[in-house]
């Protein structure tokens, strides 16, 4: 199932224009506040008519304003998660659970499985409870399930970690993973968090002053949108844990890193960010230092950034990294595409679970 956006809007001095394909998976927005991420998640939910364009689920035209469809909200079978919960106070747990079921009636069989969903997420020991009595990350926990409860063929979510601690956002992101991997939904994902989005993505839609600026793979785009730093996405796996220091030690192409340990088992899969802030390159294996983390690695090409610095992009064994330096580190280490280089990584960027 996917998601085929092509939608011009003006409101007010704001112009959003912006065209893409989210295929399944994750699809995150991603950008500064301002940028028209919420703009047009309401647009695909049907909470704003466009000026122009369509909006297209699955090969069904949800908007399309040559052709004069726009489909109401609540007959888009769209599920809304927002930054707040907004459950019912007066109802418990299951029966907040109940009413997204509800209006999964008529739709073609039966409504989706309470129990599936329970499950999936993890709430099972909440069903008699009262939202009041929940914390951050269960409140929107229950909110995801009400939302697929409705049996939705899209599930939006506008950056649902945003009003949550670092503790409750820990809490709550393996459960997203687990619903990109097995809810069989297509989630569109708003956030500004780079680690964020490099965790959970498939794919990435930059937004830049209301503009869909760039579009495609997480591993390709992501470095694009931490315009600040710049930086890699690494696909790894949890080899093992190093319970004595605390640590997990991850496979990638790339080499092996060592990280603070991660709630996960081993055999896992994750995907660590790296910006280029934080890499440092050496023409010799460096030795006793402090960073647990040196992947050796080619240069691939040195690109000049503005205020006397530059980018260096290596390829470490397949895998890209990147690195930013002063041009006079450059010069002075006689740095060139085609040179073998050891990177020394400071700090490895990524949600913990």
């Amino acid at each position: 199932m996917s998601l085929d956006v092509d939608v011009d809007h003006k409101r007010g001095d704001f112009h959003l224009q912006a065209r893409f394909t989210a295929p399944p998976g994750l699809t995150a927005l991603f950008g500064r506040s301002g940028s028209g991420k919420t703009s047009l998640v309401n647009i695909v939910g049907g909470l704003i008519r466009p000026d122009r364009g369509r909006v297209i689920v699955d090969g069904q035209a949800l908007a399309d304003t040559e052709r004069g469809v726009f489909v109401p909200a609540h007959r888009r079978r769209i599920g809304y998660v927002f930054q707040d919960s907004r459950l019912f106070p007066h109802l418990s747990v299951r029966r907040n659970l109940l009413y997204g079921r509800w209006f999964a009636r008529g739709e073609g069989g039966a409504a989706a499985d309470l129990g599936a969903v329970v499950g999936l997420l993890g709430i099972g020991h909440l069903l008699e409870r009262n939202p009041e009595s929940l914390s951050g990350g269960e409140k929107q926990r229950v909110a995801i399930g009400r939302a697929l409860l409705a049996r939705p063929r899209l599930l939006l979510m506008d950056e649902p970690l945003a009003s949550l601690d670092e503790s409750r956002r820990a809490e709550i992101l393996p459960y997203i993973e687990r619903l990109r991997d097995e809810a069989g939904v297509p989630i569109l994902y708003v956030s500004h968090s780079v680690a964020e989005v490099a965790r959970l993505a498939t794919t990435v839609v930059i937004m830049t002053e209301g503009r869909a600026t760039a579009v495609g793979p997480v591993q390709d785009i992501l470095p694009l949108a931490d315009a600040t730093d710049g930086g890699a996405v690494l696909e790894a796996r949890v080899s093992r844990h190093d319970e004595a220091f605390h640590l997990s030690v991850l496979e990638s192409v790339a080499g092996e890193l060592q990280v603070p340990r991660l709630d996960v088992p081993v055999g896992a899969p994750v995907r660590a960010y790296i910006r280029s802030r934080d890499v440092m390159l050496s023409l010799q294996a460096p030795k006793e230092i402090s960073a647990l983390n040196v992947l050796a690695g080619t240069i691939a090409a040195i690109a000049p950034t503005a205020s006397a610095q530059a980018d260096v992009r290596l390829d470490c064994n397949g895998a890209t990294l990147m690195a930013r330096l002063t041009a006079k580190s450059v010069d002075r280490l006689g740095l060139a595409p085609g040179r073998q280089v050891h990177a020394v990584v400071k700090s490895v960027s990524f949600e913990r679970s």
